[in-house]
């Protein structure tokens, strides 16, 4: 029997039994969580957004967690250049924008020109109907050109292809929402966007607006969403994510150590998530894992179901293991979103595993299209040199090491490491 995964995770599927109440409670936020940053008093608190925890059995969470106080990073940052910062009262960003997510990860230039022509899908439970709008207010506070429906940029569609029959609207996936549609802008500003809104957050339907997400053409597909590994993660695989010459990402998981789906599908990119801060190295930045207690950091592990796809050629796991690649994750070091729809209107900064899986899909864009038979979570596997190696944290403690810490070379928690450009996410 194996022992590797923390029990709590059973707590996404099996929504209705006591061990899972207690999980969501946790997750949820009841409980406010707090990150103590090692250069300074100051404390950033966050609670995992409403969709973190499934309204009934059988539905699958989000990865996403939201401030609400303390100094993030960015504005440690901004102290650092004498400006003061405002308190994060929703009026003015407080987490890291585009430029500062292109300058960690080599993406200046690459950003300029790329992702034109090209189109990212991201797909989410139920309806955001300030979607549009709520996007149009981060790409102009941040001098990106407008994605619209009106000039073809943007579309928002419902699991059939829909672009009237939508979902009905939830206020806790609305977040979500926002988090993905401004990630995708602030890595791939040039990119088409698609937003296919699943009827609800079960696999059946999230896997079907991710069939329809393909058929519509989307070349690169964002998933920020999982669930406990189950038995029927196979057949979930063949039905809904092998889609060869399309780069499919899932985040890794928010509730530390343990495997999630879809993340475990060997016909995706997992993304695991980091803490980012600037430093004065040559690169500007550095990173570690993101964990920041025992039931709050990235996910990683060693799949129960899914076989190894045969570019991993990591020793200790005979199956699929999780992560591939990172982005940044910790809540204090987060990203700024504008959302206005699942809480007051305004400026909030994310994180969580949410917000690396669509950074990483942007990045894939900027990249390129993908060989149309190439699965693409095997190219940064044939570029390691070109990937920021993440060698320091853990997100729990684990058999084998390399699972849950961070190492040289591959390591379960941040995966062959994050962006340094666009080559390691190219044929």
């Amino acid at each position: 029997m194996r022992t590797d995964f923390p029990h709590i995770r059973l707590r996404w599927r099996h929504a209705g039994t006591a061990t899972a109440a207690t999980a969501a409670l946790v997750l949820a936020g009841l409980g406010t969580a707090v990150h103590a940053d090692a250069t300074t008093s100051s404390k950033v608190t966050w609670t995992a957004t409403p969709c973190a925890t499934p309204k009934k059995a059988g539905e699958l969470a989000c990865n996403s967690l939201r401030v609400t106080g303390g100094t993030t990073a960015f504005q440690k940052a901004q102290q650092a250049r004498g400006v003061t910062p405002k308190a994060a009262d929703a009026a003015t960003p407080t987490g890291y924008g585009p430029s500062d997510l292109r300058s960690a990860y080599g993406l200046t230039s690459a950003a300029a020109s790329g992702g034109t022509g090209q189109t990212i899908a991201v797909v989410d439970a139920y309806d955001d109907p300030n979607a549009e709008a709520d996007l149009a207010k981060y790409r102009s506070y941040y001098g990106l050109s407008a994605c619209t429906t009106a000039n073809g940029c943007f579309k928002k569609v419902s699991q059939t292809g829909s672009t009237t029959a939508l979902p009905r609207s939830d206020a806790g996936w609305s977040e979500e929402i926002s988090l993905d549609l401004d990630m995708v802008s602030a890595i791939a500003p040039n990119a088409h966007i698609l937003l296919v809104e699943a009827k609800s957050a079960t696999m059946a339907n999230l896997g079907t607006a991710v069939n329809e997400a393909v058929s519509l053409g989307a070349k690169f597909v964002s998933n920020s969403y999982g669930g406990s590994e189950s038995s029927s993660d196979t057949s979930y695989d063949s039905s809904y994510f092998n889609h060869p010459g399309v780069a499919i990402t899932v985040s890794a998981g928010d509730a530390d150590y343990g495997a999630e789906y879809p993340a475990a599908s060997k016909y995706v990119t997992s993304v695991g998530g980091t803490a980012l801060t600037a430093s004065s190295t040559t690169r500007g930045w550095t990173e570690t894992v993101w964990k920041t207690s025992s039931t709050e950091g990235t996910g990683s592990g060693c799949s129960a179901y899914d076989a190894k796809p045969t570019w991993q050629t990591d020793t200790g796991c005979t199956k699929r293991m999780i992560s591939d690649v990172s982005a940044v994750a910790d809540p204090a070091t987060g990203v700024s979103v504008y959302d206005s729809y699942g809480v007051t209107a305004g400026w909030y900064t994310f994180g969580g595993t949410s917000a690396a899986a669509p950074i990483i899909a942007g990045v894939y864009a900027l990249a390129g299209t993908p060989g149309s038979s190439d699965y693409p979570a095997q190219y940064p596997y044939k570029h390691t040199s070109a990937l920021n190696d993440v060698t320091s944290g853990n997100n729990g403690t684990c058999t084998t090491s390399y699972f849950c810490t961070a190492t040289t070379g591959y390591d379960g928690p941040t995966g062959l490491g994050t962006p340094e450009g666009v080559t390691a996410f190219t044929n």
